[in-house]
C-alpha cells in the first residue's frame, strides 16, 4: 500500500469513527436532556430536534466533503461524498419532527413524502440505477424480513392509518437511501477476500447508514432505529459481492418495524424502565444480532453459487411464515390507534345544586342533569358517528364523546357546530409482558403510627374523636392491591365497589403500586390517616400513563357507581358515591389535556357536595408550575407537600395556577412516606401524590366526627385552611401563599373546630 492511500485509509476510518460517534452522541443526548426536563414537568422546544439533527448532519457533512474533495485515493473519495450526501439527508428527514409525537400519523405522512421526494431529485441527478437480480431480490427481501421478527414480537400496530403510513414512509426511506448504501457497500469489492470485502463494505455503508437513519423516527424511535439498521450493511455487503442487491428490500421492513410498531410517545421513561423503551431497546438489540448473523450467514450461502429464484422466494416465504407465527402467538396482533375526545359545546347547568337538601338527592339529581344534557346534546354527533361507522363512547361528567379516529376525522369533528374542541386521547399499545411494579417493598410493618401521621396529629384524633368510621374515600389510581392487610378489611365491597376500566379485573388489583400507597396513606391500617374509613377505587392508570377517557371513566364511576360492564349513563347508582376523593395524578398535554378539560368535571363534584382532593404536582421549586389538570382549578383543594421537618419539599410545585390563581391550598407530608405496597409489602415514597391522601383523610376524620358538615365543601375548606399549622415559606421567589398555601394541615385542629359549637 502507497503512502498516499495509508494515508486516505486512515482519515477515512477516523472520519467513521467520528461520524458514528458525534451523531450517537448529539441524538442520545438531547433525548437525555428532554426525559430530564419531562420529569421536572416542563419539555424541549419542538425545534431542538431538528436542530440537533442538523447540528449532527453539519459535523459530519463538512470533513465528509473535505475528503472527498481533497482526497486522490478512489475508496476515500467514494465514501467521503457518500457520507456527505447520508450525513445531509438525515438532517432533512430529520426536520420533519417539528411534528409533535401526539401527531404520529402526520408525522409519518411528511417523513414519507419527504424521503420520496428526495428519492426523486437524487434519481433525477444520477439517473436510473441497475436492477437486481431476481434470486438477489428474494434474498435481500429475506434479510429484510429477519430484521423485522423482533419487532412482531416486542411491538404493536397502531391504527390502520397509521400501519399504512408508516409501511409507506420506510419504503420512500429505504428507496432513497439505495443508491448512497449501494455506492459504499461497492467499496469493499475490489477486495480478494471475500470476507474482508464484506467487512470493509459493511463498515462504510454502516456508518452512511447511521447518519441516514439518525433522521428516521420520532424522539427514541430514531435512538432504535440508530441500533437496529446499520449493521444490516453487512448483509448488503456480502450480497454486493455476488451481483447488485435490493437494498430497499432490506432496510424497508427492518424500518417498518419500530416506525410501524412503536409509539413514540410511550417511549419515555416516565412510564417506567419495564415498559416500551425497555421493550424497543430488546427489540432493537435483538435486530442487531439478527442483522451480524445475516451478514456472517450470507458469504458462505451465497459463495459462488448462484440461487435459483424459487429457491430465494422459498426463503422469503419460510422468513415471512415466521414472521406471521411470531406475531400472531408471541406478540401484540392487532390495531392499536390513537383516539379522540370530543368535548360537546354545551355543558350541563350546574346552578342550584348545592341547595338541594338530603346528600342522596343532591348527587342524584346532579346525575341526572348531566346524563339528560349528555344524551340531549349527542344525539346528533352520535348518528353522524353511526353513518360513518366510527365506534365510540359517550360520556357525561364532562359532555364529551371518545371516537375511535386519527387525525383525519379531527377536521370533521372540528368543524361541527355542536362541537366545542377535539382533544387527543392516547391509548396504551399492548406489550409482551406487563410490567411489574418497580417500588421497593422491603421496609418493616410500622409498629406505631409512623412521623408523618403524627406530625398532623392524626393519632391524636383516633384516641379524642374517630377513626372515620361511617365514611367512603374515592381513589383513582393505579389500582389498589385488595388483599393488602392495611386495605382489605376496609374494602367497601359489592359490586359498585371497584372499578378496571381497561384490565377489566373483577377484583381489586394494582400492577404498579402507586394507587396501594396513596389509598393506604389516607384509609389503610396502622398507615393510614383515617384507618375506620371505607374506601371504594378504580384504576385510571394502567402503565402510569392517562387520558381524558381514562381519567373521565373513573370520575364518573366516583359520581355514581355502577357494576363493572354496565352502562355508567344508565346504570350509576349515586346513592353510592363517596364522600372524599383523592387524586395523586395529573393530566398533563402528552395525555391530551388542556388547561380546561377537566374543569367542568371538577366543578361537578362540589355541587354535588362530594370534597375532591388533588395532587400540585413534583415540578418544583419553579414558580407557577401547578399548570396541570385537575390542580389548577378553583374548586380542586390542590395539596403540595412537606419534608419530616416541615420545610416545603423541593420537588413541590407552586403557584400561581393559570389565571395568577393561589395554589397550593395546603400542605402534608409528602417525603419519604411509608405505606404499604402490593403483595402485602410496605416502602417509602415521596411526592404530592402521598401528601394528598393526608388531606382527603383529615377530611374523612372531620365528617366523621361531624356528620352535619357532609358535603359542606366551602365550610370544610375554610376549616381546613384556618386551622393549618404555619410552614415558613417567606423567602420562596413564588410568594408564600404559592409556595405553602395556608400551611401544614392539622388533623386534630381541624376535627376540632369541626365539632366545635356554633358560636
Amino acid at each position: 500500500m502507497t503512502r498516499s492511500r495509508g494515508w486516505a485509509l486512515g482519515l477515512t476510518i477516523v472520519l467513521g469513527l467520528w461520524a458514528v460517534a458525534i451523531t450517537v452522541a448529539i441524538h442520545s443526548g438531547v433525548w437525555l436532556v428532554g426525559e430530564g426536563l419531562l420529569a421536572l414537568g416542563s419539555d424541549l422546544p419542538r425545534w431542538s430536534w431538528p436542530a440537533a439533527g442538523w447540528l449532527a448532519a453539519v459535523l459530519v457533512a463538512v470533513p465528509a466533503m473535505l475528503l472527498a474533495w481533497l482526497s486522490k485515493v478512489g475508496f476515500a473519495r467514494v465514501a467521503g461524498l457518500q457520507w456527505t450526501i447520508t450525513a445531509l439527508l438525515g438532517g432533512l428527514l430529520g426536520t420533519a419532527r417539528l411534528i409533535p409525537n401526539t401527531y404520529h400519523e402526520v408525522y409519518l405522512a411528511v417523513l414519507a413524502a419527504t424521503a420520496a421526494v428526495a428519492a426523486l431529485v437524487h434519481r433525477a441527478v444520477q439517473g436510473r440505477a441497475e436492477r437486481s437480480d431476481r434470486w438477489l431480490l428474494w434474498l435481500s427481501l429475506t434479510v429484510g424480513l429477519v430484521a423485522l421478527l423482533p419487532w412482531l414480537w416486542v411491538g404493536a400496530l397502531g391504527g390502520p392509518v397509521e400501519t399504512v403510513l408508516a409501511a409507506l414512509a420506510a419504503v420512500a426511506v429505504a428507496w432513497l437511501a439505495a443508491r448512497p448504501v449501494s455506492a459504499l457497500t461497492a467499496i469493499g469489492e475490489p477486495l480478494r477476500s471475500t470476507w474482508g470485502g464484506m467487512a470493509i463494505g459493511g463498515l462504510t455503508a454502516g456508518v452512511g447508514l447511521v447518519t441516514l437513519v439518525a433522521g428516521v423516527g420520532e424522539p427514541a424511535v430514531q435512538l432504535f432505529t440508530l441500533v437496529a439498521v446499520p449493521p444490516l450493511a453487512f448483509a448488503l455487503a456480502a450480497l454486493a459481492r455476488r451481483g447488485r442487491p435490493a437494498v430497499p428490500a432490506v432496510l424497508a421492513p427492518a424500518l417498518f418495524g419500530p416506525l410501524a410498531l412503536i409509539d413514540p410517545e410511550e417511549t419515555s421513561l416516565l412510564l417506567g424502565f419495564r415498559d416500551v423503551a425497555f421493550w424497543s431497546l430488546v427489540g432493537a438489540v435483538a435486530g442487531f444480532v439478527l442483522a451480524l448473523v445475516a451478514g456472517a450467514s450470507l458469504v458462505p450461502a451465497t459463495g459462488r453459487i448462484r440461487w435459483r429464484p424459487r429457491f430465494a422466494a422459498l426463503a422469503a416465504f419460510v422468513v415471512a411464515a415466521a414472521g406471521a407465527i411470531v406475531y400472531t402467538a408471541l406478540g401484540q396482533p392487532g390495531f392499536n390507534g390513537e383516539r379522540l375526545f370530543v368535548i360537546m359545546k354545551e355543558q350541563a347547568d350546574l346552578s342550584g345544586l348545592r341547595n338541594v337538601p338530603g346528600r342522596t338527592a343532591r348527587i342524584s339529581q346532579t346525575y341526572e342533569r348531566l346524563v339528560g344534557t349528555a344524551e340531549r346534546s349527542q344525539a346528533s354527533l352520535r348518528s353522524a358517528l353511526r353513518a360513518k361507522h366510527l365506534d365510540f363512547t359517550p360520556f357525561y361528567l364532562v359532555n364529551g364523546i371518545e371516537v375511535d379516529a386519527g387525525p383525519l376525522a379531527r377536521q370533521w369533528l372540528e368543524d361541527r357546530s355542536d362541537v366545542d374542541r377535539v382533544l387527543l386521547n392516547p391509548h396504551l399499545r399492548p406489550l409482551p409482558v406487563d410490567p411489574s411494579p418497580e417500588f421497593d417493598a422491603s421496609a418493616a410493618a410500622p409498629t406505631a403510627p409512623p412521623w408523618n401521621l403524627t406530625l398532623i396529629k392524626a393519632d391524636q384524633v383516633w384516641s379524642h374523636f374517630t377513626t372515620g368510621r361511617g365514611i367512603v374515600v374515592g381513589s383513582s389510581d393505579s389500582g389498589v392491591d385488595g388483599t393488602h392487610p392495611a386495605l382489605r378489611a376496609t374494602f367497601r365491597g359489592s359490586d359498585d365497589s371497584w372499578l378496571d376500566p381497561f384490565g377489566h379485573s373483577p377484583v381489586p388489583v394494582d400492577h404498579n403500586g402507586h394507587g396501594t400507597h396513596t389509598l393506604a396513606t389516607a384509609v389503610g391500617a396502622n398507615v393510614g390517616v383515617a384507618p375506620g374509613a371505607q374506601w371504594v377505587a378504580c384504576a385510571n392508570l394502567p402503565r402510569n400513563l392517562g387520558s381524558m377517557a381514562n381519567y373521565v371513566s373513573c370520575m364518573q364511576f366516583m359520581l355514581a357507581p355502577y357494576p363493572s360492564g354496565a352502562d355508567p349513563m344508565h346504570a350509576g347508582h349515586p346513592e353510592r358515591a363517596p364522600q372524599i376523593l383523592t387524586n395523586s395524578w395529573g393530566c398533563p398535554s402528552i395525555e391530551g389535556c388542556d388547561t380546561r378539560s377537566l374543569q367542568q368535571a371538577v366543578d361537578v363534584f362540589a355541587a354535588a357536595g362530594i370534597f375532591f382532593v388533588a395532587a400540585a404536582g413534583n415540578t418544583g421549586p419553579g414558580c407557577a408550575t401547578i399548570t396541570d389538570p385537575p390542580a389548577n382549578y378553583p374548586a380542586t383543594f390542590t395539596v403540595g407537600a412537606v419534608t419530616r421537618t416541615s420545610k416545603v419539599a423541593s420537588f413541590s410545585s407552586r403557584g400561581p395556577a393559570p389565571g395568577n390563581l393561589p395554589k397550593p391550598d395546603l400542605m402534608a407530608p409528602g417525603a419519604a412516606i411509608v405505606s404499604a405496597l402490593p403483595g402485602g409489602g410496605y416502602g417509602a415514597l415521596s411526592g404530592t401524590s402521598m401528601a394528598t391522601p393526608h388531606v382527603a383523610g383529615v377530611v374523612a376524620l372531620m365528617w366523621a366526627a361531624n356528620p352535619a358538615l357532609i358535603g359542606q365543601i366551602d365550610q370544610t375548606r375554610q376549616l381546613l385552611l384556618r386551622t393549618a399549622q404555619p410552614v415558613d415559606a417567606s423567602t420562596s421567589p413564588c410568594g408564600p401563599e404559592d409556595t405553602a398555601g395556608a400551611g401544614l394541615v392539622d388533623a386534630l385542629a381541624a376535627v376540632t373546630a369541626a365539632t366545635a359549637p356554633a358560636p
